[in-house]
């Protein structure tokens, strides 16, 4: 039944593994990325799939092709693509999750093989994210998601903590500190220490760790079981509030061009650690840490503009 479509990677992932810093985890990348039409070939033929189209613009981090099972079910069949963290160790990760989520806020695993770095997952809308709807909509939604993901990581877990995580990207931050912005980079450095050295109330909970409206898809068949299911964790073990500091700076150019910018971001963070019953002050706190460490990594690869961008954002907080 297997079929292989023509196979065009979608520019974003190809801009991204390009990017890659590492000499060695970017010539995997190319590799990869050469192989890919014999790579697909096999899994649709190992799996008894019917390639469809492939999902564009896509990730930065994998290959998601929709199919159909030989039942006529559909699918959407990931590969994940050579990274710092190797692609079988990414999908385990994320195999783990998803199966400790229950379907509850998340999309499901059909089938896998993480060994390998490939999941056949369930079939969600792609083409229509929380970004589609009003942002007063869209964040209420994403507040109803994210509750439902915050559950006690499962017993024996693989998954890193936040301090761990963090460990590393403090580390990197040092030596990618962008023209102008130590006292920046100082105060999120700060802002980390400081939530580690008196961690939250309550237990640590697993987080998506890349939470926002644009990894939160409408369902197949919402009646189901929800409307909107997220997709893509980056999953960690950690304080609520880190999760919420992603989702803070969501649809960032639009809060750029408005009036009230910084005022308006502080409202956000506010309503959003209400609305979930978390303290404002980490989830302020985190949002600062976690925006100039992405502002870092944006000066490292070079983009200048985005770099620029969100210490601009992390100045409002």
């Amino acid at each position: 039944m297997a079929s292989v479509l023509p196979l065009d990677p979608p520019q974003r992932l190809v801009r991204a593994l390009e990017a890659q810093p590492d000499p060695e985890v970017a010539d995997a990348a190319r590799t990869w990325l050469r192989g890919l039409p014999p790579l697909l070939r096999r899994w649709l033929e190992q799996w008894d799939l019917e390639a469809e189209r492939v999902v564009t613009p896509g990730g930065r981090s994998s290959l998601v092709v929709l199919v159909r099972q030989a039942d006529g079910t559909p699918g959407a069949l990931k590969l994940f693509a050579p990274q710092e963290a190797p692609a079988p160790v990414r999908a385990a990760r994320e195999h783990e999750t998803l199966t400790a989520w229950h379907g509850l806020g998340a999309v499901q695993v059909l089938r896998a093989a993480e060994e390998e770095g490939v999941l056949l997952l369930e079939r969600l809308r792609c083409e229509v994210s929380l970004r589609s709807l009003p942002e007063a909509k869209a964040t209420l939604e994403a507040v109803s998601v994210v509750r439902r993901l915050w559950v006690p990581p499962p017993a024996g877990h693989r998954l890193e903590t936040v301090a761990a995580h963090t460990a590393d990207e403090a580390a990197a931050m040092r030596t990618a500190v962008p023209p102008d912005a130590e006292p920046l980079v100082a105060a999120a450095l700060e802002a980390r220490e400081a939530m580690l050295a008196e961690p939250a109330p309550g237990p640590d909970v697993l987080l998506h760790g890349d939470f926002r409206q644009g990894a939160v898809l409408a369902a197949a068949l919402p009646e189901q079981r929800a409307r909107w299911l997220t997709v893509g964790p980056d999953p960690l073990v950690g304080e609520p509030a880190y999760d919420l500091a992603r989702l803070v700076r969501d649809r960032l150019h639009d809060l750029m061009a408005s009036t009230g910018s910084a005022a308006a971001t502080r409202r956000r963070v506010n309503k959003l650690a209400d609305s979930l019953d978390v303290p404002r002050e980490r989830v302020r706190q985190w949002a600062l840490y976690r925006a100039v460490e992405s502002a870092c990594r944006h000066h490292a690869s070079g983009n200048g503009p985005d770099a620029e961008m969100l210490l601009e954002f992390a100045a409002w907080l």
